[in-house]
């Protein structure tokens, strides 16, 4: 699995949020395998409009969505409890 380059804007948040580090590690246990337990992957309501959600820490979540056969892209990162 395959996460596309993230949105510049989105960069800037993880810097912001100090959370560059926990992204990269986060990220490659997802490309490894996208439904590892450690990422508590989720789909999000409605189910319908397959979007799904992973954990880069206890706080923030990374919002993404199947663009093709093997890549995602982020669509979002927040913070899961505001």
């Amino acid at each position: 699995m395959t996460i596309l380059p993230l949105d510049p804007e989105l960069e800037k948040y993880l810097r912001k949020h100090r959370l560059a580090k926990k992204w990269h590690k986060q990220k490659q246990l997802f490309e490894q395998n996208w439904r590892h337990p450690g990422l508590h992957t989720e789909i999000l309501e409605p189910k319908d409009l397959r979007i799904y959600s992973f954990r880069i820490d206890y706080q923030y979540r990374a919002i993404f969505v199947f663009v093709d056969s093997g890549s995602v892209e982020i669509i979002d990162i927040n913070n899961h409890y505001q």
